[in-house]
C-alpha cells in the first residue's frame, strides 16, 4: 500500500498541527488550572467551615441526585425507546420525534415554571381548595422545591439522551436477533430482558452518563430549590466566602466526580462489541391490542407532557396572558447580549473545529487524535468548574497586562479580558468546542481521501484545499455545528453567572435573577425565548427521526 505524498508533506511539525496543538493547550488550560489548585494551600478557616457544615451535604446531595436521575432517565428513556422502536400503537409516529422535545427546556426554566404552578397560591392548590372547600392546614401538598423535586426536573428534561441512543440501538441491533428469538418461541418480555436490553446496554450507559453530567453541571435548578450541591458550593465559596482557592478545590472534586462517571461508563462497555449481521436493520413493529396500545400511548405521552407540553403552555400563559413588564427595551438588550455571545462563540467554535478536524485528517497521528480527544473533554466539565479554571489564570494575565500597559503608556486601561466578554467567550469555547468538533469530524470523515490527492495534483496546498474543496462540501455540517453551539451558549447559566461583566445580563441570567426574586411572570418572556431557540436543532433532529421511521 502506498502513502499519499500529500500526507507525507504534512509532517507532525506543520503549521496546521502547531495551531491545533495551541488550540488544544488553551482548551485544556482551565481544567489543568483547577487540578493544580488541589496542591495549593487554601484558607484553613474556609475548609474547616466547609468540612464541618456543608461538605458532607454537598457530597450526599450530589450522589443522591445522580442515583435518582440515573434511575429515572434510564427507566423512561428505555421504556419509550422500546415502545416506539418495536411496537405499533396510536400516536406512535408522533411520539417518535416528539419525545426529544424536552431537551429544549432547560432544567432551571422548568423548575421556575413548576414552582409557580404548584405553589400555595398557584392554580393547582387554589383549585383544590375551592373544590373541596379546604383552608390552609386542612390538607398536605408536597413541596416541589426539595431534593426529590429537583430529581424530577432533571429526569423529565434529560431522559431524551437515553431515549435517542437506546432507540437507535434497538432499531439497529435487535432486528434479526429478535426474529430468530421468535422462531425459538421466546416471548416479547423475555426477549426484551435477555436480548434487546443487553445489546442496548452500551447505548443506555452512554445516555445515562450524559444525563448525569448535565445534572452535576446544573446550577440554576439546585440553587433555586435550595439543594446544596458542589455547583452551589463553588459559587458560594467564590462570591460569599471570597476564597478562590477553596472554590477551585471544590471544583476539582466535582471534576473528579465527572471523570469517575466517564470511567464507569467506559467500564460498563468492557470489551463487548455488538454487530448486526442481518441485512434487515429495522425489525417489524408488533401491533399492540387496544388495552396495551392505550397503555403504551400513555407511557409515551406522560413524560412528553410533563417535560415539555405543560411547562411550555404555562410559559405561554404567563408571557401572553398575565403580561411581562420586562418585555420591551430591556428584553431587546438581553436578547442582543445573548445573541452576541452565542453568535461569536458559534463562529469561533466552527473555525477552530475545522482546523482541529482537518489537522487530524492530514496527519493521522496519535498526537492529532489525542489533541482532539483533549478538546472533547471540555463538554464533560461543568460550566462552574470551567469558569473557575478560566478566571484564575486569565485574571492573573489581565492584571499583568494592565501593569505593563500602565508602565509603557502611563494609562490604566482597565481589565482587558475579564472586564469584557472575551474571557466569557473563552469559557464557552472550552465548554462547547467539543460539540462543533464532533459534528465536523463526523462529516469530514465521509469525504474520500482521493479528493485531497486530486487537489494536490492540481497544485493546491493545505489551506487552498480546505477552503476550495472541503468547506463547500461541509457547508451544511458547519451550519449544524454552529447551531448546536449557539443553542448551548444561549442556555448556559453557571459560567455566565460567574464570568459576565458588570451590568451585563443575558436571557439566562435574567431568568434566574427574576425567578430567584419570585418574579416568575416577569421571567417568562426570557425563559420562553430560550426554549424557542432550543427548539431549532430539535426540529431538524425530529425531521431526521421522522424520515428514519418511514
Amino acid at each position: 500500500m502506498t502513502t499519499s505524498p500529500f500526507r507525507l508533506h504534512t509532517g507532525s511539525l506543520s503549521p496546521l498541527v502547531l495551531t491545533a496543538f495551541l488550540i488544544a493547550l488553551l482548551a485544556g488550560l482551565p481544567v489543568a488550572s483547577v487540578g493544580f489548585n488541589l496542591f495549593q494551600g487554601g484558607t484553613n478557616q474556609t475548609w474547616a467551615h466547609l468540612t464541618a457544615t456543608v461538605l458532607p451535604e454537598y457530597i450526599g446531595n450530589s450522589l443522591t441526585l445522580c442515583l435518582g436521575v440515573g434511575f429515572g432517565v434510564a427507566l423512561i428513556g428505555v421504556t419509550t425507546a422500546w415502545l416506539t422502536a418495536m411496537h405499533d400503537f396510536p400516536g406512535r409516529k408522533v411520539f417518535e420525534w416528539a419525545l426529544v422535545l424536552p431537551l429544549a427546556m432547560p432544567a432551571y426554566v422548568m423548575a421556575y415554571v413548576y414552582t409557580d404552578f404548584l405553589q400555595f397560591v398557584g392554580p393547582v392548590q387554589t383549585s383544590l381548595r375551592e373544590f373541596f372547600e379546604w383552608r390552609r392546614g386542612d390538607y398536605y401538598f408536597p413541596d416541589i422545591r426539595t431534593l426529590p423535586g429537583a430529581m424530577l426536573m432533571f429526569v423529565f428534561v434529560l431522559y431524551p439522551y437515553v431515549y435517542l441512543l437506546a432507540r437507535t440501538a434497538f432499531l439497529e441491533r435487535a432486528g434479526g436477533v429478535l426474529e430468530a428469538a421468535r422462531t425459538l418461541g421466546i416471548g416479547p418480555w423475555r426477549a426484551f430482558f435477555t436480548i434487546s436490553l443487553p445489546l442496548a446496554r452500551p447505548a443506555v450507559a452512554a445516555g445515562v452518563a450524559l444525563a448525569l453530567m448535565e445534572t452535576l453541571a446544573d446550577y440554576g435548578t439546585v440553587a433555586y430549590f435550595a439543594v446544596n450541591t458542589f455547583t452551589t458550593g463553588i459559587y458560594r465559596a467564590w462570591f460569599s466566602l471570597g476564597d478562590r482557592i477553596a472554590s477551585a478545590q471544590l471544583a476539582a472534586i466535582l471534576l473528579g466526580f465527572v471523570l469517575l462517571l466517564v470511567v464507569v461508563e467506559r467500564l460498563t462497555r468492557g470489551r463487548a462489541r455488538y454487530h448486526n449481521t442481518s441485512q434487515r436493520h429495522r425489525p417489524p413493529a408488533a401491533r399492540l391490542q387496544r388495552g396495551a396500545g392505550l397503555l403504551a400511548m400513555l407511557a409515551c405521552a406522560l413524560p412528553l407532557a410533563l417535560g415539555f407540553l405543560l411547562p411550555a403552555t404555562l410559559l405561554l400563559r404567563m408571557a401572553f396572558g398575565e403580561g411581562d413588564s420586562q418585555f420591551g427595551e430591556r428584553f431587546i438588550t438581553l436578547a442582543r447580549n445573548s445573541l452576541t455571545l452565542a453568535g461569536l462563540t458559534a463562529l469561533v467554535a466552527v473555525v477552530l473545529a475545522v482546523l482541529l478536524a482537518y489537522s487530524a485528517r492530514l496527519t493521522r497521528t496519535m498526537l492529532s487524535r489525542g489533541l482532539n480527544r483533549l478538546v472533547g473533554l471540555g463538554y464533560a466539565v461543568p460550566g462552574t468548574v470551567i469558569a473557575v479554571g478560566v478566571l484564575i489564570p486569565v485574571t492573573r494575565l489581565d492584571n499583568w497586562l494592565v501593569a505593563q500597559w500602565q508602565a509603557w503608556f502611563g494609562v490604566n486601561p482597565g481589565l482587558l479580558l475579564t472586564g469584557g466578554i472575551a474571557a466569557l467567550i473563552y469559557a464557552y469555547l472550552v465548554r462547547f468546542l467539543a460539540v462543533a468538533l464532533q459534528t465536523v469530524e463526523a462529516s469530514l470523515s465521509k469525504i474520500t481521501p482521493s479528493m485531497d490527492d486530486a487537489a494536490r495534483s492540481l497544485g493546491l496546498g493545505q489551506g487552498s484545499t480546505l477552503r476550495r474543496v472541503h468547506v463547500p462540501i461541509l457547508r451544511g455540517s458547519l451550519f449544524t455545528a454552529g447551531l448546536l453551539v449557539f443553542v448551548d451558549v444561549m442556555k448556559e447559566l453557571p459560567a455566565t453567572l460567574v464570568m459576565r461583566p458588570f451590568n451585563f445580563d443575558t436571557l439566562a441570567t435574567q431568568t434566574y435573577v427574576l425567578a430567584s426574586d419570585e418574579r416568575l411572570t416577569e421571567a417568562s418572556t426570557a425563559a420562553l425565548a430560550i426554549v424557542a431557540v432550543g427548539l431549532l436543532p430539535l426540529i431538524a433532529l425530529s425531521r431526521q427521526i421522522s424520515r428514519h421511521g418511514k
